[in-house]
């Protein structure tokens, strides 16, 4: 990720839904990181927030890209 500054585009309750939506956004060219997933064991981290975080700079193209319904698949 770019130094600068950086905005929160979603946050989770579980470290997986996080790294697979950051992992998403790293394949489509937007770099991402996960902030807040301290433990993999879930209760220690229970009631934290795991926030998937963005260049401000690319804020915009990846809400986009998050609220954009996944294709059907036949």
């Amino acid at each position: 990720m770019v130094d600068g500054e950086l905005k929160t585009v979603a946050t989770f309750s579980d470290p997986i839904s996080a790294e697979i939506t950051a992992g998403m956004l790293n394949d489509n060219g937007i770099p991402a990181a996960v902030f807040g997933a301290v433990s993999a064991y879930p209760p220690l981290g229970f009631g934290n927030p795991i926030e998937v975080k963005v260049n401000a700079d690319d804020y915009d193209k990846a809400k986009e890209l998050l609220d954009t319904p996944a294709p059907d698949v036949e």
